[in-house]
């Protein structure tokens, strides 16, 4: 079990978390934050993908199988006060557990070379409410990765890890490529690059009915207020629409994202 309590933030592993926050820091030690007991059970689930715990005492009492786990993967388990752990939580209520996980990500031909039938991928999306809660949809729609263009929001910002809840421990998720790389290496690996956005002459009706979304594909999601670039639109192979049918101006990101990839996912399942 945890030894003595830390009491101080200026504590020196203390510190070494709390500067996680930042994302050039996480950057550098390639370590980031994640909260709660259902992040920590998901580390738990990637050998190696939990550097260390910070607990406090009413949590252990709480989780004594998450400690244990922890303490067996060999990662140290530090109790700290209540104080010090609302120092370190970035929530308003703390749970009580807090991970230092090892980043998750993995390249981009990583991905390719398994030959997915379904991809997500994050261009211009800076939310990171909205990209996590997308990374949770791909989750569960059975997407095969998620991508973060250069331009999107940092996976690792503590509100989209806990958006994602525990999606990001799932699915490999590639960071950082710019999009005029990516498309050509999604294309020749065999996936139809589909844009999601309202300015789409197709409607998602539409290629469910000519039989687009049965075939391998990539979609496209764009930033929660302007949609998708025309630089982005003039390299894709098809931008759809979600059709409106109701009075509705339009969808939310997540929203939108769900529709399309159950789509897909329904269609290539025939």
């Amino acid at each position: 079990m945890a030894g003595r309590e830390l009491t101080s933030i200026r504590s020196p592993r203390v510190k070494a978390a709390r500067r996680l926050a930042k994302r050039a820091f996480r950057r550098r030690e390639r370590r980031f934050l994640a909260e709660g007991p259902q992040a920590v059970r998901e580390a738990l689930e990637i050998h190696g993908g939990l550097a260390e715990l910070f607990t406090t005492a009413e949590a252990e009492g709480r989780h004594p199988e998450l400690i244990a786990a922890a303490e067996r993967a060999g990662a140290p388990v530090l109790r700290v006060s209540g104080e010090v752990m609302a120092e370190l939580a970035q929530t308003v209520t703390p749970q009580g557990l807090l991970a230092v996980c090892e980043f998750v990500d993995v390249p981009l031909g990583t991905v390719l070379e398994s030959s997915p039938r379904l991809v997500t991928v994050l261009a211009h999306v800076r939310d990171p409410g909205n990209a996590g809660t997308v990374l949770r949809t791909a989750d569960a729609a059975g997407s095969e990765s998620v991508v973060f263009t250069d331009a999107s929001v940092d996976p690792y910002n503590g509100k989209c890890v806990r958006a994602s809840a525990g999606s990001l421990f799932h699915l490999p998720v590639v960071v950082g490529p710019r999009f005029d790389d990516l498309i050509p290496g999604l294309k020749e690996a065999g996936l139809t690059v589909l844009a999601a956005d309202g300015a789409g002459e197709r409607t998602l009706d539409d290629a469910i009915d000519d039989g687009t979304l049965a075939k391998p594909a990539a979609w496209v999601f764009g930033n929660e207020a302007w949609g998708l670039p025309d630089e982005i639109l003039r390299h894709v192979d098809d931008v759809i629409r979600v059709p409106i049918h109701g009075r509705a101006e339009s969808l939310n990101l997540a929203t939108a994202a769900a529709v399309c990839l159950y789509a897909s996912a329904r269609a290539q399942r025939g």
